[in-house]
């Protein structure tokens, strides 16, 4: 096990311990004052010599930009705009997929993970690799930010590209509506050996967890613990990184932990659409580190556990995309219900250090290596170019 380092990162931001004890100062008059909490379960990165570090995890800038349409307004909900699609993609609820479809997508995301590394972030393999590298890359400066919802968006579309353009998937990204599930998370079909992502973690099956962590929480509340998955498409797959920012052979880890569901219940999900504006929404819906206890982005994760507990290396576990997904539409339905003035709304600060700047539709939202940076502003209305898609 080694360190996922190669380069500096972006000065405005420092170690991973100043988002755990995220000052209520940082909150901008936008904010609500919170206690800060503990989101995801995270790890510092360790040096060669096992000695805790505060260095940085790199990224390799990238400086091409995609600009897109000029987005100044909306059109009504029943009015579609001249939008630039040849075609929109429905996304729809993973139960609601025919099992060829199931399968179609789970094929499609083995070949992603059976594809060589196209990035040269340290230590990838695969093609699949690369998107949870970029996710850890880009952590700090892409959770806690208003841009978090938009940068999202943005991501799961870039994978959801993939699947198609190199995997030859002809459908789309499916979404996972935990609300459906729970009053019984383990029961979900997404957790199908036969036609999901293969079920819970089995514990002793993965016994280096936290690397060289001296001081790991120990309780499985955390959202941590649980083993390796055995079953399902996704038993033999081999993570080059993770947890957290490290670089590490293993399994995919799941701990699948009932505590959680109540933060993904369906009265959560009607509380957050609920909030008027998007800075409510949007501190709503991302959960501690802005709230005083979690919600439906942090409870989602740690009801998984595992590799999805933890806030840089999540997108090692192939259900990452289909909570994201889920969160993505939950957006959507927000945008929908004031159409005219929800549609380009955005707000909160663009860094978790200072200097605070607020984000505007202008600000980038960063993908590296993965694909070209784009405005906020392209990504707002799901059903224009670059994005055309939109949910059943």
């Amino acid at each position: 096990m080694s360190d996922l380092v190669s380069g500096p990162l972006e000065s405005t931001l420092s170690s991973f311990s100043e988002i755990n004890l995220l000052p209520t100062q940082v909150l901008s008059n936008l904010h609500p004052t919170v206690t800060p909490g503990d989101e995801f379960r995270t790890h510092p990165i360790q040096s060669a010599g096992n000695t805790t570090t505060g260095e940085p995890v790199p990224v390799i800038t990238h400086k091409a930009y995609y600009h897109g349409p000029p987005h100044h307004g909306s059109a009504p909900l029943g009015h579609q705009p001249d939008n630039g699609c040849h075609i929109t993609w429905i996304r729809q609820e993973w139960r609601t997929l025919t099992n060829k479809q199931k399968h179609d997508y789970l094929n499609a995301v083995k070949c992603l993970q059976s594809k060589p590394a196209n990035t040269s972030f340290a230590a990838v393999r695969t093609h699949f690799d690369d998107f949870q590298a970029l996710h850890i890359n880009l952590t700090k400066s892409i959770h806690l930010v208003g841009h978090f919802l938009p940068w999202h968006r943005r991501f799961v579309q870039v994978y959801e590209t993939a699947l198609r353009e190199e995997c030859g998937y002809q459908g789309s990204q499916p979404y996972w509506d935990w609300s459906l599930d729970a009053d019984d998370i383990m029961a979900s079909p997404v957790f199908s050996p036969d036609t999901g992502f293969g079920g819970n973690g089995v514990d002793g099956t993965y016994t280096d967890l936290y690397g060289t962590d001296s001081s790991p929480p120990t309780n499985h509340t955390s959202g941590w613990g649980g083993g390796c998955v055995l079953d399902g498409p996704f038993s033999s797959y081999r993570l080059a990184l993770g947890p957290g920012q490290r670089i590490n052979d293993h399994c995919i880890v799941r701990n699948i932990n009932q505590t959680f569901s109540q933060f993904i219940t369906y009265a959560q999900v009607a509380n957050t659409t609920r909030q008027p504006t998007f800075e409510l929404f949007r501190i709503e819906l991302e959960g501690k580190g802005v709230t005083p206890t979690h919600k439906i982005h942090d409870g989602g994760h740690f009801a998984v556990g595992g590799e999805m507990g933890n806030l840089y290396s999540s997108p090692g576990d192939p259900l990452f995309f289909l909570h994201h997904g889920n969160l993505d539409r939950i957006w959507w339905e927000w945008q929908k219900a004031d159409f005219s003035n929800r549609l380009y709304q955005i707000s909160g600060r663009t860094s978790i250090n200072p200097p605070f700047v607020n984000v505007t539709l202008d600000f980038p939202m960063k993908m590296l290596e993965l694909a070209p940076d784009i405005p906020a502003r392209d990504v707002m209305d799901i059903r224009s170019i670059p994005l055309c898609y939109n949910y059943k």
